[in-house]
This record gives C-alpha cells, sequence and structure tokens, in this order.
C-alpha cells in the first residue's frame, strides 16, 4: 500500500512517533518543532495527540448536550492551523483522541480548516465505540456497576478503547484519525500496528510500543518539563521545552529523543521517571492491547538526548475493558480574600472563624492559608490547625464548599464578598466562582458488548 494511502502492512524501517499534546491546555506552538523534526528525519511518521484526560471528556459530554455542534476539544483549531499543510505534504499521519465527545464535529472543523488553507481534502477516520451515554450504554455500565448507578444524576459513561480500530484506520487509508476515549499509549501503538503488521498475539513487540506510548502521553513530562527541579535535577531552557518523539523498531523497542533545536532534556533519569508514573504493578500494566510488563526492562542512553527502552514483554490482554462512569455531583464555590502586613495571618485566621460561624453550620468549608498552609491542607482543617498561628505578613485565605443546592454555595460566596468591609481589617482582592461538580465512578465491561470500529467522513 502506497504511504499516501496509509503505512505499509509490514516494514522493517522504524517509525518515528513525535507527541503534539499531553493534555487538554498544553502548549498550542509544540507541535510545531516536533513536525519539524520529523520532516528533516524523513521516513514513515506520525504526530498523536493526547488531549482528554478523564474530567475532560465529562465536561465534553456537558458541552455536546448543551450545544450538538460541539463537545471536541477547544483548542483544536490552534492545534492544527500551523502545522496541517506540512502533515499532509509530507504524509505524516494525525493521530489524536481531540474527538473527545464528538469526534465527528472535531473531522468535520478539521475539513473546514483545510479547505480555508487551501488544501486537498484528508482523508480522515473517526473511531467509535467508546461513548456508553446511550440507553443500550448505560445498561452496560449499571451492569457492571451492580446496582451502585443513579440513572437520575446520570451525565455520560465511556469505555477505554484499544489500538486496533485506529491501526485499521490507518491501514485502510486514513491520513488523520479521530478518537474519543481510547488508552492514551494506544495512540502511539496503532501507528506502530499498522506499519510493522504486528498481529493481535504479538504480545512483546505491543507491549514494547505500548510502553513507548507511554513514555509520550504526557508531552514534555519525559523531556524534561515535570523532571525539572532547580540544584537538584537541572533542565536547560525549559522556557523552550522540546516534545518527545519515540523511534519505534519492529521487535517493539524504542529510541526516545525530542525535537531538535529546542530545550529540554532526555535522559536516563528522565526516561526512568516517566517509564515509573502511574505503574502500579511494572510487571502487570494493564491496557486494551496488552498487560506489559518492565520488569526486566532495559533503559540505555545511547546519544546525547536519545534513550533507548528495550526488554519489556507482553502478555495477554484481560477480557474487560475499563470504562468510566460520571454523574452530577452538585456544585463546588471557592472564594479567595489577602491580608498583609503586620498581624496578616492572625486577620485571615480571625476570617476563617468568621466564616465558620456564619455559614459553616449548614456547610462544611475547607480553608487554605495560601503563604501559610495550602498544599498540605486536607478537607478537616486538621493540619492547618494543629499549626501555631505565626507572623506571616502576606496570607491569600481561600475557603472552598460543595453542595448539591446551588443556593447555598452562592450564600457562602457572598459571605465571603462580605469580609471586604464585615472585617477583619485589610482584605482586598477578593475572587469567588462556582461552578458544577462531577462524581466518578469506574467499572469493568466485557470486551465484547463494546466493539470499536472505525469509519470516514
Amino acid at each position: 500500500m502506497e504511504q499516501t494511502k496509509g503505512m505499509r502492512a509490514s516494514n522493517n524501517e522504524t517509525l518515528a512517533v513525535g507527541c503534539g499534546a499531553g493534555f487538554s491546555g498544553d502548549r498550542v506552538d509544540a507541535p510545531g518543532p516536533v513536525v519539524r523534526t520529523l520532516i528533516e528525519r524523513g521516513g514513515p511518521a506520525v504526530i498523536m495527540f493526547e488531549m482528554l484526560a478523564e474530567r475532560t471528556l465529562a465536561l465534553a459530554q456537558l458541552a455536546r448536550k448543551a450545544n450538538p455542534d460541539l463537545g471536541y476539544e477547544t483548542l483544536l483549531e490552534l492545534v492544527l492551523r500551523p502545522i496541517l499543510a506540512d502533515c499532509i505534504q509530507h504524509n505524516i499521519t494525525i493521530v489524536g483522541n481531540f474527538g473527545a465527545a464528538n469526534p465527528r464535529g472535531a473531522a468535520a472543523m478539521i475539513h473546514r480548516l483545510a479547505r480555508e488553507l487551501g488544501l486537498r481534502v484528508p482523508r480522515i477516520a473517526v473511531v467509535e465505540g467508546d461513548d456508553l451515554s446511550s440507553v443500550h450504554g448505560r445498561q452496560i455500565v449499571r451492569d457492571a456497576l451492580e446496582g451502585d448507578f443513579d440513572e437520575r444524576r446520570f451525565v455520560c459513561a465511556n469505555a477505554y478503547q484499544g489500538a486496533f480500530a485506529i491501526a485499521d484506520a490507518i491501514s485502510a487509508g486514513a491520513q488523520i484519525v479521530v478518537t474519543g476515549r481510547v488508552a492514551d499509549p494506544s495512540l502511539t501503538l496503532a501507528p506502530a500496528i499498522a506499519h510493522f503488521g504486528w498481529s493481535e498475539s504479538d504480545w512483546d513487540q505491543l507491549a514494547g510500543a505500548t510502553m513507548a506510548g507511554h513514555l509520550l502521553e504526557c508531552g514534555a513530562q519525559v523531556s524534561g518539563g515535570y523532571f525539572a527541579d532547580p540544584g537538584y535535577k537541572d533542565v536547560p531552557n525549559l522556557e523552550d521545552v522540546g516534545f518527545p518523539i519515540a523511534d519505534i523498531a519492529q521487535d517493539g523497542s524504542c529510541t526516545v529523543t525530542k525535537a531538535s533545536n529546542t530545550g529540554g532534556l532526555v535522559d536516563a533519569r528522565t526516561v526512568k521517571e516517566q517509564l515509573l508514573y502511574e505503574i502500579h504493578d511494572p510487571a502487570m500494566y494493564l491496557t486494551p492491547d496488552v498487560v506489559a510488563d518492565i520488569s526486566d526492562a532495559e533503559v540505555a542512553e545511547v546519544g546525547p538526548n536519545r534513550v533507548r527502552l528495550s526488554g519489556v514483554h507482553g502478555h495477554p490482554r484481560t477480557p474487560t475493558l475499563k470504562a468510566n462512569v460520571f454523574f452530577d455531583g452538585g456544585w463546588l464555590g471557592e472564594g479567595e480574600i489577602s491580608y498583609a502586613g503586620e498581624g496578616a495571618e492572625n486577620r485571615a485566621r480571625l476570617a476563617m472563624d468568621v466564616m465558620n460561624k456564619r455559614v459553616g453550620r449548614d456547610l462544611q468549608l475547607r480553608f487554605d492559608l495560601i503563604g501559610v498552609m495550602s498544599v498540605l491542607g486536607d478537607d478537616t482543617d486538621r493540619l492547618l490547625n494543629a499549626i501555631r498561628p505565626g507572623a506571616a505578613t502576606d496570607v491569600r485565605l481561600r475557603v472552598a464548599a460543595k453542595h448539591e443546592d446551588s443556593t447555598q454555595i452562592d450564600r457562602m460566596l457572598r459571605e465571603l464578598t462580605a469580609l471586604w468591609t464585615g472585617g477583619p481589617a485589610g482584605g482586598g482582592g477578593v475572587r469567588v466562582a462556582k461552578r458544577q461538580r462531577l462524581s466518578q465512578k469506574s467499572c469493568l465491561v466485557p470486551r465484547e458488548r463494546v466493539p470499536a470500529s472505525h469509519a470516514f467522513v
């Protein structure tokens, strides 16, 4: 099959997969250097976008309910506009879960963007089968939750699909594949399956490329971003951190590097940190495609900003897929007010006392004294109350509460605003906000009940 009509079914040549985003809200200028590097490298190449955290998808489902044309990644046009022409011209396949709750809507937007840029119409496939929000889908998750299902509060449900429906789309000629919920590593594994022609039982190869996807899925985390800690783990030119690229070999091993002429760092330390990220059992990393085992994996620096991962083994996939189910979780309100100068901390603590006495009987309030105790606080304020009042002179009080009734949250926010002149003295910079909360349950569903498929649009 010609490369312009999809990747070859079997190939000994390595496949380069670059990461364009590690989450929704990632830097929109990051994909440009990755694409330029893939072009300079030559050979078969893919850029993948991982932009779909759990809550991101639930919020996208709410957006689609409000407007059927929405529900896909809000930054999609900003991300693709600078690179779409180069990707089409140089046969760089684009794979992304930026379809979120509306993959067909995202595909329609990409078609419009291509026309606006004067490009030839790209072949776009959407992968479907993850959305379990229909009557039929709700029954599947209701069965899996075994009675722990609230129909009245139900918002949405999505199953984590795997790589093979994406690979089928690429093999059928897709230049761009848009997905909703798939497992993050599957976005990288799928192009490798299409390129090398791996079968569903090539466990070691599937596992190796899955871990390549795991290294890429968080964007600049593996290339120095989340690694940086001045004086302890120094990273050069962090303001221009380059996003990662993995060269995947036929045996599933990979070499991780980053976009050329960028800051950041790829070494054995950054790779090991990301390799272990969110891994509960190194011998059993469960994905929809394979159970990966990194207990014998080897990480070796093979050049400047080049690290090879090998020795990953794979075991047969499980008979179930993970699904996330979201329910209406009521409302969250939060507000802040600042105190400065002598006695600032004592005044902030007095404001806490005022809030507790005025609304604390109806709401469980969470307090943070930013500048004294915030990151390490807890919802009962046990740690905060255990600290003897000090002499902090720059303190920002944060008050938060959750409740089923939004009017209770409104009342709490009014009371915080009233601290401005109601005292203590010297408060300022009030900010308040209210938003809908979502509660989440996870379950396992039989994979045969939630098949995935692709369609060209």
